[in-house]
């Protein structure tokens, strides 16, 4: 009884330990020369696809005595906070490299990409999760895991903005049907940073408080990154500051490559009223391959969490209605960076009724 008690502690807990095996592979690629520098590179996308392959897709939910089991479970929170260390601590040990050692250019592009995969999964996807918590030690650990990837803003704009606007015009994280991910890219970052400006002003207008105060996050954000890269400069020098630089932009361009294959082409539309329809689990894509699933922390289940944004990772569930990727997320990430392929797949897939009622609009 104890031995089956285990394995399912083991299966049903602590599969999210496998989140781990992407800073494992940066550590790898940090500690590295030659090809070997792109090691987390070759892992994200093409050993996790083909792992995915191979394990399949899982639509199955759990029961509700085990959900309510596992909202409380104290693991499930010890998992994600131990990512703050590990992620500092691993770009630490990439910054005394890049000081003290002397790479080719192809190398440093292999140590830049694999410490953007580091931020954007282990970083900014855990961010992204506990910015939905309340405790205020919990979204501290969001704020500073968004530090690096030099998108604090995102904090903000993604819990006061998108969910809120989601798939309709008006949401810069949701790429329009037939726009590019390169297009993508520059739309939603300028429009998620604009849109995050207005949002803080108006928090503070509504509490009748001055632009100078301290509640201003988004002024403190502008004086926290700045301070983090001139540590890095004092600490790793230039070429320590260039590549804090790089691999925070490559990290958040991940991060829209995910937002663009999560809303691509949905739309909500308006009812009689003049107000959007509710957000329901068909306004986002769901992907199910197991091996992404929990790599990500369940963030593949988006259509869920969109749809109940308060429900933590290990309890999200699976929707018939979802429409769903072909792919799992790396894969998908690939797939959109070649347009005239992610076109050819992924455009028959949106619903006929959004793409007729988008023809008329």
């Amino acid at each position: 009884m104890f031995t089956q008690n285990l394995n399912a502690l083991i299966l049903k807990d602590l599969k999210y330990l496998f989140a781990y095996t992407v800073p494992l592979s940066v550590f790898l690629s940090f500690a590295s020369h030659g090809l070997w520098t792109y090691t987390t590179v070759f892992y994200a996308f093409l050993v996790i696809p083909l792992l995915d392959v191979i394990t399949g897709e899982t639509t199955d939910n759990l029961e509700d005595d085990d959900a309510s089991y596992k909202k409380t479970k104290w693991i499930f929170d010890a998992m994600l906070y131990l990512n703050v260390p590990i992620v500092f601590g691993i770009l630490a040990f990439g910054l005394l490299q890049v000081q003290a050692g002397s790479y080719e250019r192809y190398e440093m592009i292999g140590l830049a990409l694999s410490g953007g995969i580091l931020l954007a999964t282990n970083g900014i996807n855990v961010a992204h999760e506990l910015g939905h918590r309340k405790p205020l030690a919990e979204r501290l650990m969001s704020k500073l895991l968004y530090m690096p990837c030099l998108y604090m803003h995102f904090f903000i704009e993604h819990n006061y903005g998108h969910h809120l606007r989601v798939a309709t015009p008006e949401d810069g994280a949701t790429a329009r049907y037939n726009q590019t991910v390169y297009g993508f890219w520059f739309t939603s970052v300028t429009r998620q940073y604009v849109s995050a400006w207005r949002i803080q002003l108006d928090l503070l207008k509504r509490q009748g408080l001055s632009f100078f105060s301290v509640k201003n996050d988004m002024l403190w954000y502008h004086f926290i990154q700045p301070a983090y890269l001139s540590g890095v400069y004092l600490l790793f020098g230039l070429s320590g500051l260039l590549f804090a630089l790089t691999v925070g932009v490559i990290a958040f361009l991940f991060l829209e490559c995910i937002n663009y294959i999560e809303h691509y082409g949905l739309r909500r539309f308006k009812t009689a009223s003049g107000r959007y329809e509710i957000v329901r689990p068909h306004h986002s894509w769901n992907s199910n391959f197991n091996i992404g699933r929990i790599t990500l922390y369940e963030l593949t289940r988006h259509s869920d969490h969109h749809y109940k944004s308060t429900k933590k990772y290990q309890v999200l569930d699976s929707h018939e209605e979802s429409p769903t990727l072909p792919l799992g997320y790396p894969a998908s990430i690939l797939l959109s960076l070649a347009p005239p392929l992610w076109f050819r797949v992924m455009n028959p897939r949106v619903p006929e009724e959004m793409k007729t009622r988008l023809a008329h609009d």
